[in-house]
């Protein structure tokens, strides 16, 4: 397997620690974004500029992206929900806007309080305003393999809508197993499907029925450009029951290595990376190559 254009997105600092239920202060999560920048990730989900009421995982978000300060040749990113939450994120500096919705109704309605149409113009909007001011985009399609409140989701309407969304250009759509359901059959095919409007597409899987990792090198095969993954396996999804976290960047680190692909991150840091963010939280992580350790070995 080859694939020179791969970008692996570390969304731990911002998708992970936002579904953990510590709340870290904001000079420990700057840090943990500081030490996964020193590994060679090209690109981090830094914080999310949404309603601290909510969110106080993600609260003082401008004061995590300040400690974290310049990185050079990484792309600092940051989820926005709607204008407001965009505006923050522009005026802290950062370098790309990342937006989600849920492609069903009972998703996006208990996750935003908006409807799909609501949102996808919302989406439009905001990857436009990002070109004009200079600022990278992507675009992510929440449940797009399965949703735990309407169940299977169909494929085509996945499709349709990132193509709608895909006529404002953003840098990338990515398709979001947000609950772990996905099978790889359904990933290459869905991949494949929107790689076919001539977008960059990304994949965000959850590992909750353990085909994680299948899933993202499926994505990797049907032509995904990005792969998100999140330091040791945090995270979760607050809606979906029993839902355990993202794929481990280090595992997939791991296996995109022993397929030879390159991924220009130093495996070895990423792991005391991991080892560290389980100290810090005083538990175990479900990722396993940070207690397993590589093979092999360094």
């Amino acid at each position: 397997m080859q694939q020179s254009s791969l970008t692996i997105c570390e969304v731990g600092p911002r998708d992970g620690l936002q579904n953990e239920p510590e709340v870290l202060d904001a000079g420990t999560r700057a840090e943990l974004v500081r030490r996964l920048a020193a590994t060679g990730l090209p690109a981090i989900e830094v914080a999310s500029f949404v309603d601290p009421r909510r969110v106080p995982q993600m609260a003082h978000a401008e004061e995590v992206v300040a400690a974290v300060g310049e990185q050079p040749g990484l792309v600092r990113a940051g989820l926005a929900l709607n204008t407001r939450g965009y505006d923050r994120l522009v005026a802290a500096g950062l370098d790309e806007v990342r937006f989600a919705f849920g492609v069903t109704e009972e998703f996006n309605d208990r996750n935003q309080g908006a409807t799909v149409e609501e949102s996808l113009a919302a989406a439009v909007e905001i990857t436009m305003r990002a070109r004009k001011d200079g600022l990278r985009s992507a675009v992510i399609l929440s449940v797009a393999f399965g949703c735990p409140v309407a169940g299977e989701v169909d494929p085509g309407r996945v499709a349709e809508l990132a193509a709608r969304v895909g006529t404002a250009e953003p840098g990338a759509l990515v398709l979001a197993d947000t609950i772990g359901v996905a099978s790889p059959s359904a990933v290459r095919d869905l991949v494949a499907r929107v790689a076919g409007l001539g977008v960059n597409v990304g994949g965000h899987f959850h590992n909750t029925r353990n085909t994680g990792y299948a899933n993202a090198l499926a994505a990797l095969e049907a032509g995904a450009t990005v792969l998100d993954a999140s330091v040791g396996g945090l995270g979760g999804c607050p809606f979906a029951p029993n839902a355990t976290g993202n794929i481990a960047t280090e595992d997939l680190v791991y296996a995109l290595e022993r397929e030879g692909v390159d991924t220009g991150v130093e495996l070895e840091a990423l792991i005391a990376v991991a080892a560290w963010m389980a100290e810090t939280l005083g538990r175990r992580l479900e990722g396993q190559l940070y207690r397993a350790g590589r093979f092999p070995a360094a």
